[in-house]
């Protein structure tokens, strides 16, 4: 059994150790360009968040802490950690699950996203709407370089 069979919720993540996380990210890499050259897909930019996004899954406690991805289409990794991961041969298919984060698909997907720049200003909002409520958890935007350029992170920040 491989490590990547045993992760079916971010859960599952704490359970292990450095090296089985080392081997979960070769797993995760594995599944991602053998099911984006058949689906088509954005496959350089989820290959470098694999580390990223197990780290963050480790780290906080999603779905009560939540992660918003700038441009949703880096969120493959997010997926195959939050329960999709038997779904994952249908990305981008009719029928399957979204190349992007979805809320109607997974708890787990906080906010729709497309477009860069949008998830610091998602996050503040969700953080606010958390304090609010008197809600538990934090909130984290993952953002890029690239969309740091844009006028709507700067507002944000």
């Amino acid at each position: 059994m491989s490590v990547l069979d045993r992760v079916n919720s971010p859960k599952d993540l704490k359970k292990l150790n450095d090296k089985e996380l080392e081997v979960l990210c070769d797993d995760i890499r594995e599944l991602l360009i053998n099911t984006v050259s058949k689906t088509g897909g954005h496959l350089a930019s989820n290959l470098g968040v694999v580390e990223l996004t197990v780290a963050m899954h480790k780290v906080f406690n999603s779905p009560v802490d939540q992660i918003v991805f700038d441009v949703g289409h880096q969120c493959y990794t997010h997926k195959i950690l939050t329960g999709r991961k038997d779904k994952f041969e249908t990305l981008r298919t009719e029928g399957g699950i979204s190349g992007f984060t979805r809320p109607v698909e997974s708890e787990h997907d906080i906010f729709s996203s497309g477009h860069s720049s949008t998830s610091i200003s998602a996050a503040v909002g969700l953080a606010r709407a958390k304090q609010i409520k008197g809600e538990k958890g934090k909130v984290v935007a993952v953002i890029g370089d690239g969309a740091l350029t844009g006028g709507l992170a700067y507002e944000a920040l």
